[in-house]
């Protein structure tokens, strides 16, 4: 289940220092949306998710005034409300919500902070939960993007990951979506679920590139405690799959997406052309501000960071007694900026400036290079840039370009 970390004590108004409300809009800013509710729990989930019958999905009839209060709230902390550049809808299943519920959210935003002309507006959805006239007038409200949850076109693998959606519906969701007038469709996938074989994992790349989708993200799975899926590994009725096969899967996905026209920008995803790049998402690895509204949310506004409580119930209640639903807060060191600065840039394809790194770090960089794990042209235009066995190898990359 779903942890918060520890921190320091947050202020019952949310108030941030003023360092921290300095350069603000001068950043990109994001407004990420959690919408906690779920028809069913897939096995492997770990997320701050409710499914019906669950203490918290009852909240879900007064959710949309608490994000309301919510949004107000970061208002008033932010005092000179930054005009937001995009919003990310994430869950959980926020097409669980009526498009117009949907929308009341996505006006309140705009009215108390302002869109950017352009403003990228995503939500995630699960392919089954979504029709035709859900989408458009979704697109008419002025969402831009849509994230759907595909994760394999093999039944089988589907079954053990507890999805439910018939074959074909992920394929048949993005044409909806495109003739709604959807800018950019994204899908997601998930490879080394117990059972997959590498048939089944081409199977569901070449399923997901028959939809022509603008973008797609690829995730390993992680069997997280706590899960149905650890539980079942634990009894031996599920056997992970070794190292071995996850870098195969990867490398698979990497030579059938670049054929098929579509680059990483990412360490997980992919694109058609930069148009199609989640801008939202590279907010977080940018280093930009963002406002995250909702249980369990985690927002960061000039290097303060903090992480709202994590039941819908204890977060509505907060928020009706005008007080902030942060549990916690914390201002990293200087080191730890550094670690994650090196660590989110390596995970993009435009990589670090080298003149950003101490001398020991450059000179990790210059031997990485020589051992094939960043590429050459890069670094010899002054960027440290992952090549695919770097990719795979990231973590010691990281932890030595960030000495």
């Amino acid at each position: 289940m779903a942890r918060l970390p520890t921190g320091d004590p947050a202020p019952a108004d949310g108030a941030l220092p003023m360092a921290a409300l300095e350069g603000l809009g001068t950043r990109p800013f994001g407004f990420y949306v959690h919408v906690p509710f779920c028809a069913s729990r897939c096995g492997y989930c770990d997320f701050n998710t409710y499914v019906p019958g669950e203490q918290g999905a009852e909240q879900a009839g007064g959710y949309v005034e608490a994000v309301l209060a919510e949004i107000d709230l970061a208002a008033r902390v932010l005092e000179a409300p930054p005009r937001v550049d995009t919003v990310f809808f994430g869950g959980g299943t926020p097409s669980l919500l009526k498009a117009e519920e949907l929308t009341r959210i996505l006006g309140h935003i705009e009215a108390r902070f302002g869109l950017r002309p352009g403003a990228e507006v995503t939500t995630e959805a699960n392919p089954e939960s979504v029709d035709p006239r859900k989408l458009e007038q979704l697109r008419e409200a002025g969402f831009t993007r849509l994230s759907l949850g595909m994760q394999s076109a093999v039944p089988r693998v589907l079954e053990t990951l507890n999805r439910a959606h018939s074959p074909g519906r992920p394929q048949q969701a993005v044409a909806e979506a495109r003739a709604a007038g959807f800018e950019q469709v994204s899908l997601d996938l998930i490879y080394g679920t117990p059972g997959e074989t590498a048939e089944d994992w081409r199977a569901s790349l070449d399923a997901a590139l028959s939809a022509e989708p603008d973008h797609l993200s690829t995730y390993s799975l992680i069997v997280e405690p706590g899960t149905r899926l650890a539980a079942q590994v634990r009894r031996g009725e599920l056997t992970v799959p070794g190292e071995d096969v996850i870098v195969d899967r990867f490398e698979t996905a990497e030579r059938v997406l670049a054929d098929a026209g579509l680059r990483w920008y990412e360490t997980c995803s992919w694109a058609t052309d930069e148009a199609a790049w989640c801008r939202h998402n590279l907010g977080y690895w940018g280093g930009g501000d963002w406002w995250g509204a909702g249980p369990g949310a985690h927002s960061h506004v000039g290097g303060v960071r903090w992480w709202n409580v994590l039941h819908p119930r204890a977060w509505a209640e907060k928020l009706a007694a005008g007080t902030s639903p942060a549990a916690a807060r914390e201002t990293p060191a200087s080191d730890e900026v550094r670690l994650e600065r090196v660590m989110l840039g390596l995970r993009l394809r435009a990589g670090v400036a080298l003149d950003q790194l101490t001398p020991t770090g450059r000179a990790a960089a210059a031997r990485h290079r020589d051992e094939g794990l960043l590429e050459p042209d890069d670094h010899a235009a002054g960027r440290a840039v992952l090549t695919l066995r770097g990719r795979l190898l990231a973590d010691p990359v990281t932890i030595d370009l960030a000495a």
